[in-house]
């Protein structure tokens, strides 16, 4: 793998920057691998990484029926956070953000991972007290958040509309220093580069239309579009295509996949320095590096596969928005997109093997994927090597729904489920 550095960008800048190589090979399938990951986003990409890279693995594929990022994962506004209610939640999370640290480093990419702040606003009692709960919860499993009144909210983010006449009026604030955000495309990259330089194969245009069982029931092999592969051990991260897919090997999914909205303005000069949530009115905001304004939405209230949303969503979003902001109201709005999130009952994700020998799974992230992308990769790849859980993913599992031992972040973990 060729390595980046100042001294590369240095040589390339004298040299007519004809020395860089393909970030990763295009591979054919080859007729068997030791390991086959379903889904080439982050999730997945990461999964075959710390497979090669913790585990001793090389015969992996990765297969993606569309290109490498094409799906949620360029599909998000890139925030990243650990401020979760419950021990198990807080666990994974802050596991996630610790890995975010230092994974530009690791891979050799740069991420462009900002921690820059994550703070969510309180609009009404409720609010305060949920949110003064999540800071409490969160002290008490060492994950950093703290209370801050209006003013201090403003100060910390000036654009902030703290005028109490307001529709919602800002009550204060729950802020996470050490969340932030990262470039959703640079993570695919970087893990799809890292990966294919410990010899993982890097399968694009190649869907997977069945799943191939031995006369024991243990996984065998995968059809594809590009032909049938053998394999052992399956590895299905798909997100809001999980449910399609695990049919196929006659696992039925508590999951349902709704569109989720998101759109950027026109790019301004940096103003807005942190990333700005509201629950209550179900907006929130980030600028990127380019300049623009980043501005996503709760799930649209409907079941569907479709990448794009209801334009009353999008609507309603803007004049929550602009009421908190007042001085963006002249911002033209550049583009939208829309995602397809897979949601469990309880809101929280399933990492897992299942009850069919070589098969695990990977979803239920709901609007939360992107932020756990290298802990869910590092947990997932150690289920799938081990044939076991970690103990961070393990109550994560798809027993949960039938015990009742549910990990319900649905109205806890401050989330626009």
């Amino acid at each position: 793998m060729q390595k980046f550095s100042a001294f590369a960008l240095a040589k390339e800048a004298l040299s007519g920057q004809k020395g860089w190589t393909r970030q990763w090979r295009d591979a054919a399938p080859k007729p068997a691998y030791e390991a086959i990951i379903v889904g080439g986003g982050g999730h997945g990409l990461g999964t075959a990484y710390y497979l090669a890279k913790k585990h001793g693995l090389r015969n992996i594929a990765v297969l993606e029926k569309g290109w490498i990022g094409g799906g949620n994962t360029g599909r998000n506004t890139t925030i990243i956070r650990s401020n979760y209610l419950f021990d198990e939640s807080a666990a994974l999370y802050d596991h996630s953000v610790k890995l975010w640290e230092g994974l530009s480093a690791d891979l050799n990419y740069n991420v462009m991972f900002s921690q820059r702040g994550v703070m969510m606003l309180s609009h009404n009692v409720h609010d305060e007290q949920v949110f003064k709960r999540h800071v409490h919860a969160n002290r008490l499993n060492g994950v950093d958040n703290e209370w801050l009144s209006p003013d201090q909210a403003k100060s910390f983010c000036p654009p902030l509309n703290i005028a109490p006449g307001m529709r919602h009026a800002v009550t204060g604030a729950a802020l996470q220093r050490r969340a932030g955000t990262a470039r959703h495309d640079a993570v695919a990259w970087g893990y799809a580069r890292a990966a294919d330089a410990l010899g993982v194969d890097i399968i694009q245009n190649c869907e997977v239309t069945g799943i191939d069982r031995d006369a024991s029931g243990r996984v065998s092999g995968v059809q594809t579009s590009r032909g049938a592969i053998a394999t052992r051990r399956l590895g299905i991260v798909a997100a809001g295509n999980t449910s399609v897919l695990m049919a196929m090997a006659g696992q039925r999914m508590p999951l349902e996949s709704y569109p989720l909205q998101a759109l950027v303005s026109e790019p301004i000069k940096p103003i807005f320095p942190c990333v700005v949530m509201s629950n209550t009115i179900h907006a929130y905001i980030s600028q990127s590096d380019k300049g623009e304004l980043v501005i996503g939405a709760g799930t649209d209230a409907y079941i569907s596969y479709s990448q794009r949303g209801a334009l009353h969503i999008s609507s309603h979003t803007l004049e929550a928005i602009c009421e908190l902001f007042p001085m963006f109201r002249r911002m033209r709005m550049l583009r939208n997109w829309g995602g397809i999130v897979d949601v469990t009952p309880d809101r929280s994700p399933i990492i897992a093997k299942t009850e069919v020998p070589g098969l695990y799974v990977n979803c239920g992230w709901g609007t939360g994927g992107f932020k756990a992308t290298p802990g869910s990769a590092d947990l997932f790849a150690y289920t799938m090597a081990k044939d076991e859980p970690h103990k961070i993913n393990a109550p994560f599992n798809l027993e949960r729904f039938g015990a009742g031992r549910l990990i319900d972040e649905a109205a806890a973990a401050a989330v626009a489920h």
